[in-house]
């Protein structure tokens, strides 16, 4: 099972999708008359790109031709780099309250031809793909490319156009740069199948029609395709301390799917402060997010710390009529990383708010076991429980928060899981056995000491556990909750063991709730490290 179609940092997801492409080298652009033309117009809506989308999941499905294929697989990532889009081909360049596009250029890992339109005034013009609309050396392959190819996908620019703020590429996912211009984890339109035991599917966008919005925002419609579902998506994204996009998708489904994800979004987790015995690397922390949040429709806040698990892992949390979930970036400060080339001090957190109420359903996360950072090994999505079969439509709407933090809950929130050795220093160690340290922001603590009565509950689905402790932080704000786990004899199986715990004062919550899973083989080369 994989998350995505390549590695992050494969070729042009480092120069592309990283938001890193203003960074490769440039070939001068030749300054002239722009190359961007446009089709004849065309009545265009989201009404109208609704029934494209309905109508094409009434036929069967068509892989899409790719023109040049030959041509496109020797355009590696040396030579792709080689290609830089006409600033004067600009799209909206003209206009200085709008956000500028520029489009991508097939390659290697992006062959299948994505078609742009603009819209203006309820009609669409199709822009042509054209190798006019680059520059390139003269001998470059791409040269010979025809104008039937078509684009990868787009970027949207800053007003001054110096750099990029969010981009479209490959299957349906897009990213955008958060709230201080920091490129991280990314989102999609639907994922099908994601950590099930069968492949998994990835729909494309396989056209865009592109329309200015007030106050420099974009409008993005987009056109779904697979061979089990189709869809009509109208994305309105704006900036604003973060980006914000409002989301409106029609699903139509061609054929039977086990396992629906609906805002779909993927991340990485290599190790933080809770794994960091696993990797060896200088860096203390390395993660583009390193939790999941939850609020359920019953108004509880979970925060699932994340995992690097030994093998492929998926959970389901249930979420009837949820009201939002995110991967969020808790840890800001940059001493924990000490990396000053990729900043995941600064990634940003996305939180989807659904519109209305979706219903029955569950969170689902899926975690993948990686031994780098260049592998995305993290997905969440909220998974309906109305059965996905064919001729099923899904009308779905919510609001992506790419912020510093999800909307902050009235209670206390976990900012930290660490984990060693159990027992007390000074003493011999029981055997198997870890301990558990969470720190929190101490949110609603005011006046409380370690005489009020503050208790933490923990839970745990196998194992002992053992003296738990809630209490003040010394030396700075917030407070602490210490426990024990016996993890029990080795057995072959390595089940996960499930954790639970959350912070009252006689019954009242003071915290959001905090789950967790442990593997036992982890344990237990935690435990030989401290040895």
């Amino acid at each position: 099972m994989t998350l995505a179609p390549v590695t992050r940092r494969d070729a042009l997801a480092a120069a592309l999708a990283s938001g890193a492409f203003f960074l490769l080298p440039r070939i001068a652009a030749a300054q002239g008359v722009s190359q961007l033309a446009t089709g004849p117009a065309e009545p265009f809506s989201f009404d109208i790109l609704r029934e494209m989308a309905r109508d094409l999941a009434k036929r069967p499905y068509v892989a899409p031709e790719v023109p040049d294929a030959r041509i496109l697989e020797s355009i590696d990532y040396d030579l792709h780099q080689q290609i830089v889009y006409r600033p004067e081909d600009t799209l909206f360049a003209n206009d200085p309250d709008a956000s500028k596009v520029r489009f991508f250029h097939p390659g290697r890992y992006f062959k299948e031809p994505v078609r742009m339109y603009v819209v203006d005034g309820g009609q669409a013009r199709e822009i042509p793909f054209s190798t006019k609309l680059f520059e390139m050396p003269e001998d470059h392959p791409a040269r010979l490319l025809g104008a039937g190819t078509g684009f990868a996908g787009f970027r949207v620019m800053d007003p001054e156009q110096k750099d990029d703020w969010m981009a479209f590429l490959g299957a349906s996912y897009w990213r955008t740069s958060g709230y201080v211009g920091q490129f991280g984890m990314s989102v999609r339109g639907l994922a099908i199948d994601a950590g099930a035991a069968t492949p998994e599917e990835f729909p494309r966008f396989s056209r865009f029609w592109l329309e200015k919005a007030p106050n420099g925002g974009l409008v993005t419609y987009a056109l779904m395709e697979s061979p089990r579902v189709t869809g009509a998506y109208r994305i309105v994204s704006h900036r604003d301390q973060g980006v914000f996009q409002d989301v409106d998708a029609n699903i139509f489904l061609r054929g039977d799917i086990d396992r629906l994800g609906i805002a779909p979004l993927t991340s990485m987790f290599w190790f933080g402060k809770n794994n960091d015995y696993l990797a060896p690397d200088w860096r203390p922390e390395v993660h583009d997010s390193d939790g999941l949040e939850i609020l359920t429709g019953a108004g509880e806040r979970i925060w699932r710390p994340l995992n690097n698990p030994p093998y492929a892992m998926t959970n389901s949390f249930g979420a009837d009529g949820v009201k939002g979930f995110g991967l969020a970036q808790r840890e800001r400060d940059f001493r924990q990383y000490e990396d000053d080339g990729v900043f995941y001090e600064k990634r940003a957190s996305v939180w989807v708010e659904p519109k209305g109420d979706w219903g029955a359903g569950a969170v689902m996360l899926v975690e993948l076991s990686t031994n780098d950072e260049i592998h995305d090994n993290i997905g969440a999505f909220w998974r309906p429980a109305q059965p996905a079969t064919a001729g099923t439509e899904f009308d779905i709407a919510y609001k992506l928060n790419w912020v510093e933090s999800s909307p902050t809950p009235p209670v206390a929130q976990f900012t930290a899981t660490r984990i060693g050795a159990g027992g007390v220093p000074g003493q011999p160690r029981p055997a198997n056995t870890v301990k558990f340290v969470c720190d929190l922001d101490g949110r609603g603590f005011q006046g409380l000491d370690r005489t009020s009565g503050v208790e933490a509950e923990v839970q745990a689905s196998r194992g002992v556990v053992g003296l738990t402790v809630a209490y003040p932080i010394a030396t700075r704000e917030g407070w602490r909750v210490m426990f024990d786990l016996d993890i029990g004899p080795e057995d072959e199986t390595d089940a996960p063991i499930d954790l639970r715990m959350y912070v009252h004062l006689k019954g009242q919550a003071l915290s959001e709730t905090w789950l967790y899973q442990v593997f036992p083989s982890q344990m237990r080369e935690l435990l030989a490290a401290h040895a």
